[in-house]
């Protein structure tokens, strides 16, 4: 374990240890006993006799109890009524998921203006919507006032919202094509490009105009093609299936005890990262002061950004993220920062000018922006290109397909669960049926609305460049969604970012080529991203039984709270402190990213400096090797498994531009999580996520009191810097003589 562990985290690992050694210490007392009874039979007395009948009688009902847990699937809940859909929606449910979205939007924001990285949600969504509401329920049952229990679909509805909100904090882009918009962001690439027509300052009016205008598009694009994707098509989901799963695991007996302790370990993490958050303020008065800047490997190393910054947020996303991505952001860390800037810095005067500064596009940053976009780029594309291509060979595998008759012989007991299960869900799934006239005339209406608002907002794009997008739209909705069924990978960004591209390409940079291409990012990435949203929440609801239409309008209210929340809370973030700064606290490395893919389009390579083109092509053409290898390997190669170690291209070309510093604490979490796999996988697995939700959330929530601080200009007591030794005696003389 390592001694940058936080704490709290050492704690529960310690806790863990104590829990297997003790259950080891009874196994052996339990063998003992067994192998030295015969002896000690004749000497049992009356109340020997007394404690063997009681553990007996608690034997047998542990027994009981386990055949109670041993109901599978739809059997579990054969005594509970499901509600109609009407009373799935409920009061309480929405102002849980209203104070959930809050807090997530915070998250989400805090994440897009840090690094970028964003972990998926829906696992903290669903225990935290069971956390809030099983507590409120207790409270009236105790006092009996509880008129309608708490179910699953209910649970179901709260997950949908809450992860729908913060969807729109990701697929809104306040930190990406919206911030790349802004004359701060347009300033670090050079004068050629920061023209009026070419910038937008960002202001609340026109974010909640433009995130209303293009976020529900997307929900009636996909709603008449949910039953060929989950009935007919059966994809499976994977995230969608995982919530479903996690939240009937909380609702039945078993399930219940565990999800109990999972609260209670979430709620120790949450406020013990709260608490260290808090803690770590006092001591950051200015940039580069604090724990946040404590330089780990030594100073050197610091200033190439490799450092821990004991940040709990970053180690809690490290055990939500598989381990590969850590390892990647990692590598992505060493071949830039560590090998490749250094080098391109000895470069200075020769390849680019020495006056320029730090921030300048034509410079060092340069390299740094370009070379990530040529690996983002280069990753999307290949997983765009292949996602079409096994959608298209899937769909044909299904139109092709041959009807197979099977006979009801031979069947064992799971099969006909199985089948049961299937029966009593497509009945409830196919009960509330969504018109498909609404979905039509929905997506018309909608879009319409959506061509006026946004051509009126922005000038630069118009009616009729909107009009091509929302023809084009839902069939790369389509491809999302049934994409995202097979992997669980969606490529919503990636689409944005050749929209990009085009449309800005398509304008030109006399007309606001930059803006066209920035908005029109936001039009295509709102449509695919809700798309492949609602139907991961169809496939959740198809497993909980919750009815379509109250996933449905679950998705439309949780997508109304989003874009409320999203500009407020972004907002708050950009009034309170300076965003976009590479050097700074809030550096959103993708506002700068997106406008740079923008000025490519409009641009061409003539604005790239000397060499880059070069080493943007090579990084271009190594994202799609490692992806071919990956797929290669993955599909032929079935031993050893190689293809679990090949990096992940898009992870490794985020810490071009940031450095390696959220790397380090990711791997430290990943690290976490792996020694407690080893020590004891089954509750690494039932109590991981839960540690990694409460660090993410305590950390991230002291945001909010952070930048109220902040706004009313109080600022921490202590500045705690590091300086090397000669530095720090020239500072001790100047106060020496000062004195």
């Amino acid at each position: 374990m390592p001694l940058d562990t936080p704490p709290f985290a050492r704690d529960i690992i310690a806790a863990t240890r104590h829990c297997t050694q003790q259950q080891q210490q009874i196994q052996f007392s339990s063998s003992t006993n067994k192998h030295s009874s015969l002896g000690r039979a004749r000497r049992r007395t009356p109340s020997t006799v007394i404690k063997s009948e009681q553990m007996k009688n608690k034997n047998e009902g542990l027994e009981y109890e386990e055949e109670d847990d041993m109901l599978k699937g739809e059997e579990a809940f054969k005594t509970t009524k499901v509600p109609p859909w009407r009373k799935q929606i409920t009061l309480r449910s929405l102002v849980t998921s209203f104070v959930l979205s809050i807090v997530f939007n915070f998250i989400v924001c805090k994440l897009n203006l840090t690094t970028g990285v964003i972990p998926s949600l829906n696992v903290a969504a669903g225990l935290l919507g069971f956390a809030v509401l099983k507590s409120y329920t207790a409270l009236l049952s105790k006092f009996g006032l509880l008129k309608q229990p708490f179910t699953r679909q209910e649970n179901t509805v709260i997950q949908t919202c809450v992860v729908a909100s913060s969807g729109i904090a990701f697929s809104g882009g306040t930190a990406s094509y919206i911030l790349g918009m802004s004359p701060y962001i347009a300033a670090q690439g050079g004068a050629a490009q920061n023209t009026p027509i070419n910038t937008k300052t960002i202001s609340l009016g026109w974010m909640f105009g433009f995130l209303f205008a293009v976020s529900f598009v997307g929900l009636f694009s996909i709603v008449p093609l949910r039953k060929m994707m989950i009935l007919k098509y059966k994809l499976t989901y994977p995230s969608g299936t995982a919530t479903a799963l996690l939240i009937n695991s909380f609702h039945t007996p078993k399930g219940a005890k565990l999800a109990k302790k999972q609260v209670s370990l979430l709620f120790k993490s949450f406020c013990g990262s709260f608490l260290f958050a808090f803690f770590q303020w006092f001591f950051a008065t200015a940039d580069e002061c604090g724990f946040s800047s404590f330089p780990t490997f030594g100073l050197q190393a610091y200033k190439q950004k490799f450092y821990f910054d004991f940040s709990s947020t970053y180690v809690g996303v490290g055990m939500i993220c598989p381990h590969i991505i850590n390892i990647s952001l990692l590598i992505g860390s060493i071949i830039s920062w560590g090998i490749l800037w250094p080098l391109i810095e000895q470069k200075k005067g020769i390849w680019y000018s020495t006056d320029l500064p730090a921030s300048s596009l034509h410079g060092l940053q340069g390299y740094k922006v370009f070379v990530a976009i040529a690996m983002i780029l280069g990753d999307g594309i290949y997983h765009c290109v292949s996602m079409l291509t096994q959608t298209g060979c899937s769909l044909v595998a299904q139109f092709t397909k041959k009807k197979v008759s099977y006979s009801p012989q031979g069947r064992d007991s799971d099969t006909e669960n199985e089948d049961n299960d299937d029966k009593i869900r497509k009945d409830y799934f196919l009960k509330d049926q969504i018109p498909m006239w609404v979905a039509g005339t929905g997506y018309v209406v909608l879009a319409v609305v959506s061509i006026i608002s946004v051509s009126h907002i922005f000038p630069q794009l118009k009616w009729y460049h909107i009009l091509v997008a929302y023809l084009i739209a839902p069939v790369l909705a389509f491809c999302n969604a049934y994409g995202c069924g097979l992997t669980d990978w969606s490529l919503a960004s990636n689409y944005g970012k050749i929209a990009i591209l085009i449309f800005s390409g398509w304008v030109g940079l006399d007309k606001g080529g930059v803006i066209a291409g920035l908005a029109s990012c936001g039009v295509m990435m709102s449509i695919v991203s809700t798309a492949s949203d609602l139907m991961q929440d169809f496939k959740t609801g198809y497993l909980t039984l919750a009815s379509p239409r109250s996933m449905f309008f679950s998705q439309v209210i949780g997508t109304a709270m989003g874009c409320f929340a999203t500009p407020l809370v972004f907002w708050f973030f950009y009034k309170a402190y300076t965003i976009g700064d590479p050097d700074g606290s809030y550096p959103a490395p993708f506002g700068q990213v997106y406008r740079g893919i923008s000025l490519l389009g409009v641009e061409g390579f003539s604005s790239l400096p000397k060499n880059c083109l070069k080493l943007a092509i090579i990084f271009f053409f190594l994202a799609i090797l490692i992806n071919i290898i990956h797929d290669l390997l993955a599909r032929y190669e079935t031993k050893y498994k190689i293809h679990r170690f090949i990096p992940n291209a898009m992870s490794m070309a985020i810490p071009f531009y940031l450095g390696g510093y959220f790397a380090i604490d990711m791997c430290i979490g990943s690290l976490i999580l792996y020694l407690w796999e080893r020590k004891n996988k089954q509750k690494a697995k039932d109590f991981g996520p839960a540690l990694a939700s409460g660090l993410i959330c305590g950390e991230s929530l002291w945001g909010i009191p952070a930048a109220i601080l902040a706004l009313a200009g109080v600022r921490a007591p202590i500045c705690m810097k590091f300086l090397s030794a000669p530095v720090n005696g020239k500072v001790q003389a100047f106060l020496d003589g000062a004195r």
